[in-house]
Parts: structure tokens; sequence; C-alpha cells
């Protein structure tokens, strides 16, 4: 009957179809010859065409440097990677082993692996945890952090396998793109990424811009601006859209605002109400301890799908500056943006692409109309047990607070360690405070302390532990229980809230009932949480009984419509921002081979002695060929890359009001497309008729170039990522306005 199941679903081709038979027969042939190997006193270099030879040896050596003997699912993720699928492994089933065989599996076959984590701890841990591991298979490993100077950056990307984050290496990829010496470049030819957290990275992350900026100066939002908006009261001066995207003046707001700044139409200045908005946005849609934090002088914007701070990421430059005004903190560095390139954009410069995580089934259709990925569904090595308990659902917020103190303080008694999930900063600190108010002491993670992130979980299945934690929850390290825990029940996860993505509460439920393990989880909801007044407002919740709980069925199906709505309208933000960025992809494709062949070869001199040959014949006669030949290299890098970033530009500014294009009864992403491919024509005829123009003016002799002051690259540059349209574009806040209004 198995076997019919497995051909339906192939058949239909659904995510976690994979057929795990071709990988489950290797395996069992490399349990077959584990006997012989074990005897061997040196293990040989395992063969690349022989998988179960390749599967014994790996396992014995696991076994001999780590003390880690791979379970026959371990071995069985790892073809599942091998073979270019997404193997979705449940927490605590060793993944990070799995990932690292793949790796030397792929390494063996000649092919250069780069091993993306989310974060550096977990790029820099895995390497040097699997270094051994690597090196009895004759494979070299090497890592990169932001520390990473640029000399161990070239040594760690000429190993054969390479960890890193996602947003080091993609920074690595935007540095070496302003490259004009061969020797400067850092990166390899990108052949094979093994994705760790592959939904957080190649889902959730994956329309995060990475940004590459020079000629930096500082934001100019004025202090007084958001001192004026800061006195604006909601529901009077301002509204806030249902689901809290857009904020705009009322008329008393705008009567306000003008007396205030004594001007008799705000709107007469577009400079002003553009300061008016962004300061306006920044007080009312942007929350400290939920959207960011302040640390150290500076503003921290906190990861959605994770709890933790998004390092070197920022919001555009107007809304940045805002926020720091806001904060009354002195504004940050920004920039003129010389290249950038999105997450995904990134990853779909490899020919081949794997990954695992613990939830990838629930992304399958993403995965595979984004990346052309399956996802393969590794059955752990034990049962999970883990007895997870409907949803807790209660009116109000005050009512689920209540019943949620009231849950912990009596597991607590019983010495069960317990595992609080909560939606952000600000409710792991309220949370945190009433639980101390009834004497219940525990311990918070969260973005504030995500430096002691992996000390914290580990001790969370420790008897009596209760701990706090925004979504973050460790991923990456084991909960091992205590002495004793398991004979409690084992770790009781409880969610204080369910999250937009049914991902997130999966990933946290796979905190408890790790390897087999007793556990059990709930979650609480109200039916006030912002996910169902943000997502389902249309909706009339039904009503409680006398003790504050919902019973009826109704309800449990509310927050799953809610949730699915949620979904859905980040599923269309990804679709949308990669129908427009898949286009500058494939021109950035063509700019880089241009660039690279400029780069390495004598093609800009060719190039410029067939346009201009008296020219060329005129400088050689003072100046040798090496010597005009790295001139024409230079003048058309700079021209090549100028352009670019003012193609760059003039494409950004395009999108933001492509949308107001549909009120035309146009397709935007038509529109958009048939005015970007003739700017890409026009940039390029201007890069060629530029560096023409240059060479004709340049000084070039004997001694070398001179660079011209107006071709004057930046004197530093730096690298940072953007949360971009935070609110969703203009098109979508005017849609939802529209929207709000019909419904009322």
């Amino acid at each position: 009957m198995a076997s019919i199941s497995d051909l339906f679903r192939r058949f239909l081709d659904r995510p976690g179809s994979v057929n795990l038979t071709p990988f489950l027969k290797v395996v069992a042939e490399a349990g077959k010859r584990e006997e012989r190997v074990k005897a061997l006193d040196a293990l040989p270099p395992p063969p690349a065409d022989d998988l179960a030879e390749f599967c014994a040896i790996a396992r014995e050596a696991a076994d001999r440097t780590l003390g880690l003997r791979p379970y026959d699912v371990q071995l069985t993720g790892a073809l599942a990677l091998l073979a270019g699928n997404v193997a979705e492994m449940a927490t605590g089933e060793g993944k990070t082993l799995s990932g690292a065989i793949a790796a030397a599996g792929y390494a063996l076959q000649g092919r250069r692996v780069h091993v993306i984590s989310v974060n550096d701890y977990l790029a820099r841990r895995d390497a040097e945890w699997m270094g051994p591991f690597y090196e009895s298979l004759g494979v070299s490993v090497g890592w990169i952090d932001q520390n990473s100077t640029r000399e161990e950056r070239k040594a760690a990307y000429a190993k054969d396998v390479t960890y890193g984050s996602v947003s080091e290496i993609g920074f690595d990829v935007l540095r070496d793109r302003l490259c004009t010496d061969v020797d400067a470049l850092v990166m390899t030819e990108p052949e094979v990424a093994l994705v760790d957290e592959a939904d957080s990275v190649l889902v959730d992350e994956a329309k995060v811009p990475l940004v590459m900026a020079g000629a930096a100066d500082r934001g100019n939002a004025v202090p007084e601006t958001a001192a004026l908006v800061r006195r604006l009261v909601r529901g009077y001066h301002y509204e806030i859209d249902d689901q809290a995207r857009n904020v705009y003046l009322t008329p008393k707001g705008i009567d306000a605002v003008e007396q205030a700044l004594d001007v008799t139409d705000l709107y007469e200045d577009p400079a002003q109400i553009t300061d008016i908005n962004l300061a306006l946005h920044a007080h009312a849609l942007l929350t400290k301890d939920v959207d960011y934090i302040v640390r150290e002088g500076k503003v921290h914007l906190i990861n959605p799908s994770r709890g933790r701070v998004a390092l070197l990421q920022r919001w555009p430059d107007g809304l940045q500056a805002a926020v720091e005004a806001k904060e009354a903190l002195p504004p940050s560095e920004t920039g003129e943006i010389l290249d950038s390139i999105t997450v995904q954009g990134m990853l779909t410069r490899y020919p081949q692409v794997c990954g695992m995580t613990g939830t990838a089934v629930a992304v399958g259709e993403q995965l595979r109309e984004f990346y052309n990925l399956h996802v393969a569904v590794i059955p752990p090595n034990r049962p999970c047990v883990r007895v997870d308990a409907d949803d807790r659902l209660y009116a109000t917020l005050a009512d689920k607070r209540r019943a949620l103190v009231e849950e912990i303080s009596t597991h607590h008694a019983t010495g069960r360690p317990i595992l609080i999930g909560t939606l952000d900063v600000a409710e792991s600190e309220d949370l945190a405070g009433l639980l101390r108010a009834e004497g219940l002491e525990c311990v918070v993670l969260n973005a504030k302390n995500d430096a002691e992130e992996a000390t914290i979980v580990a001790r969370a299945g420790e008897p009596g532990a209760i701990t706090v934690s925004t979504q973050m929850a460790g991923r990456g390290t084991d909960i091992r229980l205590g002495d004793g825990v398991a004979e409690l029940g084992g770790l009781y996860v409880i969610g204080s809230g369910r999250h937009t993505s049914s991902r997130l509460d999966d990933q946290l439920r796979g905190r408890a009932g790790r390897q087999g393990d007793p556990g059990g989880s709930v979650f609480f909801v109200a039916l006030d949480d912002d996910l169902i007044t943000q997502y389902a407002p249309e909706e009339r919740p039904p009503a409680p009984d006398a003790d504050g709980v919902v019973r009826h069925r109704r309800a449990a199906y509310l927050v799953g419509h809610a949730q699915r709505v949620a979904e859905g309208v980040n599923l269309e933000i990804h679709r949308n921002t990669w129908r427009y960025t898949r286009l500058l992809e494939r021109q950035r494709d063509l700019v880089l081979a241009r660039r690279d062949k400029v780069l390495r070869e004598n093609s800009a001199g060719e190039g410029l002695a067939e346009a201009d040959p008296a020219r060329w014949a005129e400088l050689r006669e003072t100046a040798p060929e090496e010597v005009l030949h790295e001139a024409a290299r230079m003048i058309v890098l700079y021209h090549l890359d100028r352009g670019w970033a003012d193609h760059l530009a003039f494409l950004n500014d395009l999108r933001e009001g492509i949308h107001l294009r549909a009120l035309g009864r146009m397709s935007p992403i038509d529109e958009f497309h048939r005015e970007a491919v003739p700017a890409y024509a026009t940039f390029m005829a201007e890069v060629e008729s530029n560096s023409l123009k240059t060479f004709a003016e340049a000084e070039i002799n004997a001694e070398g170039f001179t660079m011209p002051a107006e071709m004057k690259r930046p004197s530093s540059t730096w690298t940072y990522l953007v949360q971009d349209n935070p609110f969703g574009s203009e098109w979508d806040r005017v849609f939802k306005r529209i929207s709000s209004k019909l419904r009322a």
C-alpha cells in the first residue's frame, strides 16, 4: 500500500514527494560493507562513482574523527542532498553531519561547495566541528565571517568546502564585482550551494537586497520633524489602515502640521511632505522592541522570521534616518548604491543548489517555482512521540495572558522545563515581567541578548527551567533533556500566539520531541491578536464562554484562515519581487560576463583600438602596448561600473512608480520590461561612447595612465542589507485603502 501511495505522490508531484527508494537501497548496500571498512587501519579516499562505498567510508570516518556514527536516515539525507534536493529532517536528527557528508561527496566529484548558513556563528562552529571529518576524507575546508580579511577570504574560498553566512557570501560577490585587478578577487566560480535552514534563506530572505554603497554621507532627517509628528494623535490627526502598512494625515492633521510649520499649503513642497510622511511612518508603524531595538546608540532591525537582530540590515535611507530621528540618535551613513543583488539572485548563480531544514514541505511549492527544487522528507531515526495539543483560544489578549501565566505556573510546579515562544521582543519582556511578578524566575532569549543564544537554549531542557524566547529559539542548537525530565513528560513548548507562517509554528513545536524524546506543545491564541485583526479583519469571531475561553469550532477555522491569508500575502510579495528582479539578474549576468572578459583579457584595448585606430597608433609611439591595454581596461571598467550604478538607480525609480500604471489598465510588469530593456541597451551604448571619449582625452604615456579627476572611484565602500518596502509597495497601499473604503 505504501508503494502505491508513493506512486500517487510522485504522479501528483506534491511537496515532499521525492522517492527515497534509490537512496535507501544505497544505504542498505553501505551497511553490508560496514564491517569490512571498519576493519581497515587507514581509510582509502572514497570513490566518487560508488555511492554505497562512499557512504560506508564516510560513516566510518565520522565515527573515528567526531565520535558520531551517522544513522541510516542521516546517510539518506546526505544522498538526497547529493541528488540536488532539499532534505526535510526533523530537529535533532543531525542535519549538520548530513550536510557535511553531502558537501564532501560533491567535493570528491571535483566541485567546490559553499555551505551557506544563516549567521557567522553557525558557519564557524560547523566548519570547525566538521573539520576533522573532512580532513580524514582528503577534503579541505574553510570558513568566513564578517571579520575575515581579504586574504583570509581568498584562502577560505580556495578550499574544497567553504562555510559562510548568506550575507557575507553575497557581499563578497558584490565586492568582487568592483575589483579592477584579477589578483584582488576572492571568490571562485560558483558551483554548488548547500543551504542550511533552506526555508529561511531560500524563501523568507530571498527578496532581501544586499547592497554595496560608496561616497557615504549622513542622513538628513530633521529631529524637529520627528518631534512634530510625536505630538500628533492617532484617530484625530492621522489614521492607520487595516493591515498597519500605511498611515495618512486627516484634514485635522494637515491643519496641525501646516500651523506648526507656518506654511499655507503643505503639499506645495514635495520634499517637506516626504519628510513628514517618513517621520509619520517611523512614529506610527515601526515599534521599538518589535520591529527594531536600540543598542549602543544605534538602531538594529529585527528579523521577523527568526527574532534575531538582522545584522547589517537597514531600511531605505529616508526611513532609516526618520527612525533614528525618532529615537533622537545621530544619523547613520548613507550613500550612492554602486550595486545590489537579492539573496535569491545571488543563489541562482550556482548551477547546483540543495539544502536542508526541518520545515520544507510547507514551502515546497515556492522551492519548486523559484529554484526548481524538490523536497525529500527524511523519516526520523526514532518516531516522534511529542504530544501536540489543540490551540487554546481566548477572546482577548488579557484573557490569554492570564491563562498563559497560569499554565506556566501549573507545569513549573512539577519541575517540567518550559520553553515559551513569543512573537516579538516587547512581548517576551512583558511576559517575563508577569512571570516574575508571580515569583516564577525565567531566562529571556531575544534580539537584545542573542550573543548568549546557544548557552541559553542548551539549558532550556534542565529541570524547572523556564525560557522565554522570541522566534530565534536557538535553531542550530539542540535542547537536551536534563536528568529526570523525560519522566515528567519532556520539554513543554508553549506558543504565545500563532505566527504569520505555519512553518514558524512548526519550528517552535520542533524544539520539543528531539530524537524520540517525550515532549509537548500548545499554542495560546487571542482573537484580537495582530494575526487575526490584520489578515481577517472582516471576520466576526464567535463569542467566548463565561470563562473567556472560545470553544466554538469556527474560532479555530478563523485562526487558520488568517494564517493562510498572511502566507498568501507573503508569497505574492516574493513572487512580485522576483518578477521584477529576474530581468535585472539576466542583465547583471550579461554585464558580469563582459566585465570579467575586460578584467581578465585585452578585450578593452582591442575594442578601443578598433574603434579609434588613429588614437591607438598615436599612443603606441610613446607608450608600451601593455600600458595601453591596462589604461583601456581601467577606462572601460570605470564606465561599465558607473553606468551600471546609474542603470540600477533608473530601474529602482522606475519600479517605485510603475504600479500606478495599473490605474490606466496597463500591466505594471509589462510596462517595467518595456522600459527596462531599451534602458539596458542605452546603458551599454553609453559605456562604449564614454569609454571612447575618455580614451581620446586621457593622459597616457610610458609611465602609465593618469586617472582623470572625474573618474575617481569612492575612497571607501560599505555593505548592508535593505528591508525593502517594509509596508508594501505604493500600489499595495492604494489598493488596501480602496478595499477598506469599499468594505466600510
